[in-house]
């Protein structure tokens, strides 16, 4: 059960009533998980959601990249929520399902795109090292460009952010679901 109580509508004072249905109104489509919780401090979930709807939704990023970094993002931390709700996205945008097992069980992935082999090299050295080394940053980079390389390094901001906020404050998948040993 989570820390604090979510934020039920009628319960909402008017700016988090206003930030609500910005949410609900964009790509979300709805208040879920950590916005939940985020609400309780309506400015920060305000500018939290809409970094989000950026790295998440336009991005330089490629759409299979970006799951896959959050996917490791959430692996890092055992957000189960962050992993449950984007485990599906990985797939529709066309993460194989053996790389996002890897992934999930900590192995390494057998890439055959140099693409995402990158990314998981990138977003790997940075949560065992606190660094990136030149040649994972260099690959980036030459795939990418200076954007795309900002805006991964905003996008898994925003990811550990959310981790944090999910584990910090318990947020439960649904039906208790724990796709990550913790």
């Amino acid at each position: 059960m989570a820390r604090i109580a979510a934020l039920e509508p009628e319960n909402m004072d008017d700016e988090q009533r206003a930030v609500a249905e910005s949410i609900a109104a964009g790509p979300r489509g709805a208040v879920r998980g950590p916005f939940r919780m985020l609400l309780h401090s309506p400015e920060l979930a305000d500018c939290v959601q809409r970094t989000g709807a950026y790295v998440r939704y336009r991005c330089a990023v490629p759409w299979k990249l970006r799951e896959l970094a959050i996917l490791i993002t959430a692996k890092h931390w055992a957000a189960q929520y962050e992993w449950f709700a984007h485990e599906s996205e990985a797939r529709k945008a066309g993460l194989d399902d053996a790389i996002i097992e890897a992934v999930r069980t900590g192995e390494t992935p057998e890439f055959t795109d140099d693409a995402e082999r990158e990314i998981w090299r990138f977003c790997t050295e940075l949560y065992a090292n606190r660094r990136i080394s030149e040649a994972a940053y260099a690959a980036v980079v030459a795939r990418h460009g200076e954007k795309a390389t900002v805006d991964l390094a905003g996008l898994l901001g925003h990811y550990n952010l959310i981790a944090l906020t999910l584990n910090i404050f318990e947020v439960e998948t649904p039906d208790g679901i724990k796709p990550l040993a913790e």
